[in-house]
């Protein structure tokens, strides 16, 4: 399933949030849509905030979903972890991963990009 495929999806160029309101990770709601938003040394990234085993955002039950290290995002649920950079799994059942959402910088704004 591709993020767009979610119906509450937005469109390209929807403005998320101000750059400088994301250090580490932070969890968005737009509109109905669940996004996680990862700014770091290695850029900016963006996941769609359902866990793929139980769909319930990373942030269930408790926002830190960061690890110490700033590698890995962990469900607060049931704690499987995704690499920050991928949203690939890492501990958890095999074969899933967090869905990417593509997203660029635009002047001081973090927007939805095209993809």
């Amino acid at each position: 399933m591709s993020w767009q495929d979610i119906s509450t999806a937005p469109a390209p160029g929807t403005v998320v949030c101000k750059i400088d309101e994301v250090e580490g990770v932070k969890a968005l709601d737009l509109a109905g849509f669940p996004l996680l938003v990862v700014r770091d040394a290695d850029g900016l990234r963006g996941f769609v905030n359902l866990c793929p085993h139980q769909y319930l955002p990373l942030d269930y039950q408790g926002t830190r979903i960061l690890s110490a290290d700033g590698a890995r995002l962990i469900c607060s649920s049931h704690q499987a972890q995704f690499d920050c950079r991928t949203g690939a799994v890492i501990a958890g059942p095999a074969g899933c991963g967090l869905d990417p959402v593509p997203l660029r910088q635009e002047a001081d704004r973090v927007v939805i990009a095209e993809g």
